[in-house]
This record gives C-alpha cells, structure tokens and sequence, in this order.
C-alpha cells in the first residue's frame, strides 16, 4: 500500500518530525515500511536513512507499507504527516 504526500512544512523534514516517523513505523513489527522520494527508496525505520532523502517544502514524498498490518501502518503514518503539518495528501 501507498500514499503520496506533498511536503508543506517550510523547514522540510527534518530531525524531529522524522523521528516522529520513525517511531510510528518501528510500532508495527509485521511490517515494512518505506519512504520514496527522488528517484531514492530508504526504510522508514532509520532516521538516518530518512534525513538522507533531504525532503523540502514542496518535494514530494511516497509512503509505502508491505506486510502484516500494512494498512494499519500507513494510516497512522499518514496521521503524522497530517496532524505534524509535514505534508498534505497528493493524487
């Protein structure tokens, strides 16, 4: 399962709300997680893996979740990005 978001903070991701990520995808053991963006695909369980995406406002960004409780994960994922003002949903 995915979603793309558009990343609307004016600081990007950075280290705080990545470690925001990070925590959220280490809670589901069964699954996978992943963040894609720039031609880039990192594991959403390693914020170095996530700051090295150098996310700006404006770039974009592809959540991606495999496994047992994979929708489970990528929605409380996408309640990070949402309610952290990190990004907005993007068709």
């Amino acid at each position: 399962m995915q979603k793309t978001f558009r990343i609307v903070d004016e600081d990007g991701i950075h280290a705080r709300p990545a470690t925001a990520l990070v925590n959220t995808a280490t809670k589901f053991k069964e699954t996978e997680a992943f963040a894609e963006a720039k031609g880039k695909k990192v594991t959403l369980k390693s914020i170095l893996g996530v700051l090295s995406l150098g996310l700006e406002a404006g770039d974009t960004l592809t959540l991606i979740t495999e496994g047992g409780e994979e929708a489970e994960a990528l929605s409380a994922l996408q309640d990070v990005m949402i309610k952290e003002g990190l990004g907005e949903l993007h068709e």
